[in-house]
């Protein structure tokens, strides 16, 4: 179906100087001049083509136009009314939504000064709360990358404990920032902010290859088995065609087995079954294992555990607090004998009472992550422990 359209004449004004903004355009065929009036007389402004928008910077701050459009040659335009634009710059990124309102000052503070009207414009508009939002959140991902610079990051290591024999048998990795103004910065903004940005990849390789370290520093302590350690990949990362074998070189250059690091996929990501399958399939080939993380979360489906080959699955802990219940307890039962069906081991996150982790053992959960069996540890706390 053609959209809605308007048709001008070569020759016929589209909008006046002055004007309300009450749509822009998209320019589907045609040439539109653009001009003003300077000192009382005309003057060009831009000549716009197919695929052009037009009129937009007025529906954008709600001014009236500060030029006129005339079709040069016959055109047809397709109307963007106002509540269009409103509604998308309302969900744009603040970042971004920040950036166009101020190179749009920036156009009208131009425009006035070349019109003779610059005494009329108020160059320095009030700063809207979104606006400092969006400075701020600027402001925090520059923090981010010279924090990553310095490698200011910091990696800790929360246990996760064979539940059979009480041994820890392994650790995930978790990020933490303290930023020398705000203090502890949630993970959950900064990998967030992240994850919006390039800098996930950079992240990521930094905390692979301080797992790495770590690992090395547990061997030559004698941990004897020596340990796993998780760490969760991003979707960028998982991108990447050269990840696998970058983790083989961090790991080659420290003679340490490929076993004991273990790649954590979250479960929002698997709906790419090609992408996650490939994953796998090469990090089985050189005999690195995946888990899929964040189980339960929402994004439930049974379907990529038919076909993605996962050696673990982490049970989000919003099923261990149900664990009170005997709908919950029914429900981990059967999750653990899926887990068995599937040969895959299975941790239970978010553990955190004696209770909950008899009740794991007696329905054959092998493994428990949570602030009963430990807390996000230093490296030097665990070296202690």
């Amino acid at each position: 179906m053609q959209p809605y359209s308007e048709l001008f004449k070569a020759g016929e004004l589209v909008f006046a100087e002055g004007d309300a903004p009450t749509c822009a355009y998209l320019i589907e065929a045609g040439r539109i001049e653009i001009s003003t009036t300077q000192l009382g007389e005309p003057r060009l402004l831009a000549e716009l083509g197919p695929g052009m928008l037009l009129g937009e910077m007025a529906v954008l701050d709600d001014s009236t136009r500060t030029a006129s459009a005339r079709a040069l040659t016959d055109c047809r335009l397709i109307p963007i009314d106002k509540a269009q634009f409103a509604e998308r710059l309302a969900h744009a990124d603040p970042v971004v939504r920040a950036l166009l309102m101020s190179q749009l000052t920036r156009y009208r503070s131009a425009l006035a000064r070349l019109t003779g009207e610059a005494d009329g414009f108020d160059a320095a508009p009030t700063m809207q709360p979104d606006d400092a939002y969006a400075l701020d959140k600027i402001r925090l991902e520059s923090d981010l990358r010279a924090a990553l610079d310095r490698k200011e990051l910091e990696v800790r290591l929360q246990p996760i404990e064979e539940i059979v024999s009480g041994r820890i048998a392994g650790y995930e990795a978790l990020v933490r920032w303290q930023h020398p103004e705000r203090g502890a910065v949630s993970p959950a903004e900064f990998i967030r902010l992240a994850e919006e940005t390039s800098l996930i990849v950079p992240i990521g390789d930094y905390v692979l290859a301080r797992v790495c370290d770590m690992l090395v520093e547990l061997r030559e302590r004698g941990r004897k088995p020596l340990p796993f350690i998780a760490a969760n990949l991003s979707g960028r990362q998982i991108d990447d065609p050269g990840l696998v074998q970058r983790i083989l070189d961090l790991l080659h250059a420290r003679d340490l087995p490929p076993d004991k690091l273990k790649l954590e996929v979250t479960e929002s990501l698997v709906m790419d079954h090609a992408r996650i399958g490939d994953l796998i399939a090469h990090c089985h080939s050189v005999g690195m294992p995946v888990a899929l993380d964040d189980f339960g979360t929402g994004y439930s489906n049974l379907g990529p555990l038919l076909t993605l080959n996962f050696d673990q699955i982490k049970l989000d802990a919003s099923f261990i607090k149900a664990l009170d219940r005997p709908r919950g307890v029914a429900m981990v039962g059967v999750i653990v004998g899926m887990a068995r069906a599937l040969d895959c081991d299975l941790v239970a996150e978010g553990v955190e009472t004696r209770e909950q982790r008899e009740i794991l053992h007696r329905l054959g959960c092998r493994y428990a992550q949570g602030w009963l069996v430990g807390k996000p540890l230093s490296l030097g706390d665990v070296l202690e422990h």
